[in-house]
Formats: structure tokens, sequence, C-alpha cells
């Protein structure tokens, strides 16, 4: 039987009722929290030109400010005083609300991340500012992991209503297309998430981090690396990043679901999407690399020197995020598109069967732990029965690709 560990408050500053102190802080965490998101966009747009254009032996951009890096925010200004069209045949209300529901989405998902805090000695990432102890992270809920999955779905709505509402076909298409991808993948991403929760035994943000005190306890160790790969590879779906950035295949649906937005409009699915990927990798980090812990195996903690340790976690969190934006950025310079056919297989007939099964597996062994059973057995009964059930799935594949070859094209 999993335990949920109990969180005993949202934010400990709020224990006392809502006083000056405690709402100057939410105040100040929301204002960072906002400010670190568009910061980190801008500069991760930067980022990515940068590295793509290192990778292509190109300079990239130099020109607007020190290294380039005021460039973004003139490709901003730009789109501020570009025209804002309006299509005749589109839906106003819903296409002018279709920005702003993949824009927002983003934020409140970077809202429940621990950005730094003291985890070390079971301080449970507890800092004290201005005599008043709290959190670094805006948000911290029971439910924070289900929080981030309901409003990582929520961004399909915007995607969909704006190729809905732009009165065009082509816009339709691919929100269409995007929508079944997401929502193929979001399967996998759930059931990958919940090998996690079942390690830590909470579904709190830092309560997960604080169960990852050192390196064998973090969840990528912990789960088995699989269900990491799977949760890596369907947040990259999720965000329509390359390889699978089918949404908006350029050769096929001239744009995608934003071919008839323009000005700031567009900007907002822009930034949309590259504050996605800096909030998935701070996810992925938060879930399965210790978030702002320190790398610490047998004892040996690295430590930083000369920095407390609440800015220290600040700094290690930083750390770790640049590392899966690169991969990201990576990702893009090197692998080619997936076909879509290939897209909803892999989905569907890989990451699906392949996270539930590892998670069978993992509760299996839990179980045998918990009841004292023989782990070994126990683990080798699971592993023939999810061969079984592997056989059985793919002579099901067989025969559904038999039929549909002896039947011939439907359309």
């Amino acid at each position: 039987m999993v335990r949920i560990a109990a969180h005993p408050m949202l934010d400990p500053s709020l224990e006392g009722g809502m006083l000056w102190a405690p709402l100057i802080i939410v105040i100040l965490k929301v204002l960072v929290v906002f400010v670190v998101g568009l910061v980190a966009t801008m500069l991760m747009v930067w980022f990515e030109r940068k590295v793509i254009a290192g990778m292509q032996n190109r300079i990239g951009p130099n020109k607007a400010g020190p290294f380039g890096l005021l460039q973004t925010l003139a490709d901003g200004i730009k789109l501020f005083f570009k025209e804002d069209l309006l299509p005749r045949r589109s839906d106003r209300f819903v296409f002018a609300l279709a920005p702003f529901l993949s824009f927002v989405p983003a934020f409140l998902s970077f809202a429940i991340i621990p950005l730094g805090g003291d985890f070390r000695d079971g301080n449970d990432g507890i800092v004290t500012w201005f005599g008043v102890q709290t959190r670094i992270q805006l948000a911290d809920p029971h439910i924070g992991v289900l929080f981030a999955l309901a409003i990582s779905s929520i961004a399909v709505y915007g995607i969909m209503l704006a190729g809905w509402s732009s009165g065009s076909k082509y816009p339709l298409l691919g929100s269409v297309r995007a929508s079944a991808q997401m929502v193929s993948y979001e399967a996998a991403l759930g059931l990958s998430l919940a090998c996690v929760i079942l390690a830590s035994g909470t579904l709190s943000t830092s309560g997960i981090v604080a169960a990852q005190a050192t390196l064998t306890d973090w969840n990528v160790i912990a789960t088995g690396v699989v269900p990491f790969v799977i949760f890596l590879i369907a947040a990259t779906a999720e965000l329509n990043r390359p390889p699978f950035d089918l949404v908006e295949a350029e050769q096929e649906l001239v744009g995608g679901f934003n071919t008839e937005y323009s000005s700031i409009r567009f900007a907002l699915f822009y930034l949309a999407e590259f504050m996605n990927t800096v909030t998935m990798s701070a996810m992925i980090v938060t879930l399965f690399f210790g978030g702002p812990q320190p790398v610490s195996f047998r004892g040996v903690t690295l430590d930083i020197p000369f920095v407390p340790n609440a800015l220290e976690g600040t700094v290690w969190l930083l750390a770790k995020v640049l590392v899966f934006l690169y991969i990201y950025v990576w990702f893009r310079a090197t692998l080619p598109r997936l076909r879509y056919d290939q897209l909803m297989d892999l989905g569907w007939k890989v990451l699906i069967p392949g996270s539930l099964a590892w998670f069978m597996l993992l509760a299996a062994q839990r179980l045998a732990r918990n009841e004292g059973w023989n782990v070994f057995v126990t683990t080798a009964a699971a592993v023939m029965a999810l061969g079984v059930c592997y056989v059985l799935l793919q002579a099901a594949f067989t025969v559904s690709n038999d039929t549909r070859e002896r039947e011939g094209v439907q359309f």
C-alpha cells in the first residue's frame, strides 16, 4: 500500500492568517514568478538561436545588445507595432481569447515549481523572509503534480480554438492534428508521473524535492530511468518541439494553427512555446533530478562555497534546468521531423504500454516490500506476466495490420 505523505500547510507564512508581511511576500512571489518567466523566455529564445548557430557554424544574433542579448526584445517590440489582422470569417471573441489560453497555463505551471530553498537536514525548503518562514515558490498545493497535469491539458484548448476560430481550413487541420498529438502523449506523461508519485509518496512538488536528498534518491534512479525517458519524450511531444513539431509543419499546413495570427497575438503563441519549454525543463528537474537539492552521494555534498544554502538551491536549479534547455535545443538542431503515423505509433504502441508496464513492475516491487514477500521472485513473476502481455499486444498489432492490408484502402 502506498502512503501519501501528509503536507501540513500550503505555505508556513499563512499559518497565522493573512497579515501584512505574508501578503507582501505573496505579492513579491507573484512579481518574481512573472518577471522570471518573461526574462527566462527571452533568454531562452536567444540561447536557442545562439546554440543552433554554433552547431551550424554561424554567428547568430550579435547586433542588438552585448552578444545579441537584446535581439529577442527588439523582435518583440517589432511585433507590437505590426498590423493586427483579423480574418473576415473568424470568431472575433474566440480568436482573441485563444492566445491567452496558451500563454497563461505556462505561468500557472511555473508557479508550483520550487525555485530554491534549503532542503538539507529536513528543512523542507523553508527560508525566512522579513522574519516570516516561507518557501521559494508561489504555491505548494497538496496536489501540485495533478495541478501541473491539469494546467498542461488546458493548453490544448488554446491551440484547438485558435485553429477553429480562424475561419480557415489549414489552421483547422493544424489544430485538429495538434489536439490528437497532445491527447495521445498525455496518457504516457501521466503514467510516467505516477511512477514518481509511487517512489516519493507525495503529490506536492516540494515534498517530491525533499524526498530526493541524495543522488541515489533522485527519482531518475529510484524509478529505474525508464519513466524519465518516457516523460522526456512525451513532454517534448506535448511542447510541440522537434522532432514532434507536426503542429506547424510548414510544408503541409502553410504555418499550422496560428497561420492567421499576426502582431502581438502571434507573439503570445511564440512566447508560450518557449515559456513551456523552460517550465517543462524545470518540472523535469523537480520530478527526477532533485530540483534545488545539491548533488550528494554517500555523505559527501557538493557545496558551493560562500553561498547560503537557500540561495545555493536556486543556483543548482538553474544549472540543472540549463542542461535540459540545451538538450531541447540539441533535439531541434539534429533530429528530423517524424511522420504523423510514426508519431501516433510511438505514443499509442510504445510509450503508453511501456509506461504502464513499468508502473505495474514498480508497484509489484513496492507491494512485495510492504508484505514481506521475496522481491526477486515477485519481480521475476511480474516480468513474466508483462512478457506475456507484450506477446499478446504484438499479436493484436499483427492481426490488425493483416486485416487492414486485406481490406485495402478505405478512403
